[in-house]
């Protein structure tokens, strides 16, 4: 596996010769110039996991990448863009897509609550190699090896956050969705999940743009 982070929730990854992007929000930058996707996968329909300037012209440059999202996004993008909800299977090349979740976390009890799909990527054998799970907190019941860890946002506490790490534990947690903090405050964040995060569990930061391989 080869992760590319592209700031905030945008993750290019590369698994069993396929190549999906997850999420080229408005907090976002690089990914504009990416080209020969395999798929573009969008959690939900919030701007900053789904630029309306830029994601468009992302698709006319990946003709032949598959679109998926939550069923909301999906009706409000229309054309090619596919719905996936909880527990749905697809594929793309030789990678395995589970649906999970279905809802975006509370933000306040009187906002109407979205559509939010986590995806699961990996195979027959371990179909949760990576997840990303957009702007929830659920806990999926296969094993993740890679998670995406949300790091910070208007809806999440740290505790939660620690929490959720902890339920998950996955062998790599990567954080994601730390668009809203500056560069200066990230360390607040970062310490306390490597020092919290549940043994076993390696804690990795991705620097924007660079890419990691996890083996």
């Amino acid at each position: 596996m080869r992760l590319t982070h592209f700031g905030h929730s945008c993750v290019l990854v590369e698994l069993n010769g396929s190549k999906i992007l997850f999420d080229p929000g408005n907090f976002s930058h690089g990914f504009e110039g990416v080209t020969g996707l395999d798929a573009i996968l969008v959690t939900h329909q919030h701007p900053d996991h789904a630029d309306p300037e830029r994601l468009p012209a992302l698709v006319d440059a990946n003709p032949d990448a598959a679109l998926y999202s939550d069923p909301q996004t999906a009706a409000k993008l229309g054309g090619r863009w596919n719905a996936v909800r909880a527990g749905e299977h697809f594929s793309i090349g030789e990678v395995q897509v589970t649906g999970a979740g279905g809802e975006h976390a509370i933000i306040h009890p009187d906002l109407p609550m979205i559509d939010n799909t986590a995806f699961l990527l990996g195979d027959a054998v371990n179909p949760a190699q990576f997840m990303h799970p957009g702007d929830s907190l659920v806990v999926p019941e296969q094993t993740v090896d890679v998670l995406a860890l949300p790091a910070a946002a208007p809806w999440l506490k740290i505790w939660e956050a620690v929490d959720y790490l902890r339920a998950v534990a996955p062998r790599v947690a990567v954080p994601i969705h730390q668009g809203i903090l500056r560069e200066e405050a990230s360390g607040i964040f970062y310490g306390r999940y490597s020092d919290m995060a549940p043994a076993g569990t390696e804690f990795r930061v991705l620097d924007e743009e660079s890419d990691v391989e996890i083996a």
